[in-house]
This record gives structure tokens, sequence and C-alpha cells, in this order.
């Protein structure tokens, strides 16, 4: 009954769910650990920045390369700002205890005794970093030799929110915090990390540290988990077809075991059908007879009728004797 499943067709989608199946499961499986990691990372890059606000400030230079681990970091640095290359970091938004709010980040220059230049982040402020009566509420930097502590930083790149990439600022902002775009602006080189204060000098307010780029429970990490569910269903959708496809096979093969073809059958009866009525119809032909009767004088008469019936294929010859010798 179950022969068909040993033909080439059946070899075929046998040998395409047997691959595809354990396929979707293990790609599901993937997604899901890739989720889970970035929950993992995130829950410890949540812990590493609570240990980074009580813990020690580190020189910036034995933090660097900034990484997963040393971002949020608390970093020092000491040396002189540069006050020539104040910058305004348009768009940014602030989230506190009055709600998300819109404004900029005042950034300088820390020139330090290594003779490099660390982007420091001073603090944010509301309001519209093209407007003089904002920027006018700006502080001027600390004069003299300074040391700076605050949270480490990786520098920005396209994907970072808040950032303006494409260009045509006017002269004084920056739209993207990164030593790319810093060494454009300044005569010297430039750490490739920032930090941002932990104190900032009113009426400026502290910026707080942003998660390391894929630490945090973001868009990809939600696309993790739905490709997980994806890969599962497509396991589950070549299950069920491969049994709806053996269902119909097997109950085609039991209605020819049987000889119910229903396709076949409904032809095959028509034909017998028609053929019947045809028959049926010319047996129904009329009769056809002949008589003939001798006249008075001959004293003798005779009839013969002959009757024809076509679904018994029968002849009948009468002859009317009866009539001899009857006198008128």
């Amino acid at each position: 009954m179950y022969r068909f499943l040993l033909t080439p067709r059946w070899w075929g989608i046998n040998v395409f769910a047997v691959l595809a199946i354990p396929f979707c499961i293990f790609m599901g499986s993937w997604q899901l650990g890739r989720f889970e990691d970035r929950v993992a990372t995130h829950q410890q890059q949540e812990d590493r920045s609570d240990r980074a606000k009580t813990a020690a400030a580190r020189p910036v230079e034995s933090l660097l390369p900034v990484d997963k681990i040393t971002s949020g970091r608390q970093a020092s640095a000491r040396g002189h700002y540069d006050t020539g290359h104040q910058l305004l970091v348009p768009s940014r938004t602030l989230k506190d205890h009055h709600g998300e709010r819109q404004g900029f980040y005042v950034l300088n220059l820390l020139r330090t005794d290594h003779g490099k230049a660390l982007p420091v982040v001073r603090g944010w402020l509301p309001g519209d970093a093209g407007s003089k009566a904002d920027t006018a509420k700006v502080p001027a930097p600390p004069k003299g030799e300074v040391t700076v502590t605050g949270a480490l930083q990786a520098s920005e790149n396209q994907g970072t929110d808040g950032v303006q990439a494409s260009g045509g600022l006017p002269q004084g902002q920056l739209g993207m915090i990164s030593a790319a775009s810093l060494v454009n602006i300044v005569p010297y080189e430039v750490y490739d990390a920032w930090i941002t204060l932990t104190d900032a000098q009113a009426p400026l307010h502290a910026v707080p540290p942003a998660a390391a780029e894929g630490s945090g429970l973001d868009l990809k990490a939600f696309q993790n988990l739905g490709y997980t569910g994806e890969w599962f269903v497509f396991a589950g959708f070549v299950v069920f077809m491969w049994f709806r496809l053996f269902r119909r096979e097997s109950e085609a093969a039991k209605d020819a075991a049987l000889g119910l073809l229903p396709e076949a059958g409904v032809g095959s009866g028509a034909g017998a059908g028609a053929e019947a009525g045809a028959a049926s119809v010319t047996g129904a032909a009329p009769v056809t007879g002949s008589a003939s009767a001798t006249g008075p004088a001959s004293g003798t008469g005779s009839v013969s009728v002959t009757g024809v019936a076509a679904s018994a294929g029968v002849e009948a010859e009468a002859g009317a004797g009866a009539g001899d010798g009857v006198e008128a």
C-alpha cells in the first residue's frame, strides 16, 4: 500500500524533509542563542555600569581601546582645555525625570600631557544650537590645568542615535563625536574615544553614558527573537506539508486497491448507460406485418403476421387456417 514511498518523486520529498527540518531547528536555536547572548551582555553591561559609578577612576590611556568591558568605566585625564575650539553637538535628546527633552551637547577638547587631545562632553543644555539666546547660556570652560573625570565612551558612528553624518552644519557645530570628524577641525591628534563628565558645570546637565554598541536590547536583539520564531514555523510547515502529501497519496493508493477510481468510474458508467439506452430504443421498434386473403370463390383465406422484436430477436409467423372452408 505504501510502495509509493519508494518512487523517485517521494525519494526527493523525503530527502528534502529530512534535511530541511533539522536545518530549520538548528537556525532557530542559533538565533535564540544570539538573543540570549544579547540579554546576558546587556545585564552584564548594566552591572558594570553600576560598579563603574562607585569604582575609582583610571587613566584614560589604560582603558583604551574602548570595548564592551571598558565602555562606561570612570576615566580620568589631566591637561588644559582648548578654549579656541569649543563645539556644540546639536539635536541631542536627554532623558531625565522631566521626560525626553531636545537640546545640544557642549564639547571641549582637553589637551593632555601626552600630546593628544581628549574630547570631553561637559554637559547638555536645552534649546537650539543655532540660537544665539540658547548658546549664550553656555558657560566658559575652566582655565589652566585641570583634571577631569567621566564615563568613557567609544567614538560615535553613523548608526548612533542623534548623529548627523550628512554634514552641512554651521561652523562651531559637530554632528558626530569621533576622532575621524575632529581630525579635520583641530590641528593635533585626538583620542579615538571621549568622556562625559560626571559632575557638570551649572547650568549644564550631566550626560549619562550610553551602553556599548551591541550590548543592549536594541532592535537587533528583537530581530534575533523574531527570526527564531520564523525558523521554528518553517520546520513545522515542512512537517505539515509532508503529512498532507502522505495522507493524500495513501488514500489514493487505497482507492486504487479497492478498484474505486472516481474519475475512470464516472466515464465507464456513462458509456454503459448510453449503450443500454440505444438497445432499448431498438427493441421498441414497431412491429411490421403482412396479411393476405383469398376471395370467397376459393373458399379459403389465409392471414400471416410477422413480428420483429429487437430485444429478443424472435420472428413469429401465424397462419389463419381457421378460416378454411368458411362460406360467405
